[in-house]
C-alpha cells in the first residue's frame, strides 16, 4: 500500500512570476533540497509547511496538496 502527497507546487511557482525554489524555501525556512523533494513528491511535507506554502500563494491547503493511496 503506497501513500502520496501530490502538489500544484511547480505550477504555483511558475505563476508567481516563476519563482525558485530557493525563494520558496527561503520564504518557508526550510532548504531548497526540502522544496524539490516536496515538489516531487519524494518527502511529504510536516502540516505547518504544507500550510505555509499553500499560505504564501493565496491557496487553501486542499488547493495545493491532494492525497492519494493505493
Amino acid at each position: 500500500m503506497t501513500n502520496m502527497i501530490k502538489n500544484k507546487i511547480r505550477e504555483l511557482r511558475f505563476f508567481a512570476d516563476e519563482m525558485t525554489q530557493k525563494e520558496l524555501a527561503e520564504l518557508v525556512g526550510v532548504t531548497r533540497h526540502t522544496i524539490m523533494a516536496i515538489e516531487k513528491s519524494k518527502h511529504s511535507p510536516t502540516l505547518e509547511v504544507a500550510f505555509q506554502i499553500a499560505e504564501i500563494f493565496g491557496q487553501s491547503i486542499e488547493e495545493v496538496f491532494e492525497y492519494h493511496s493505493s
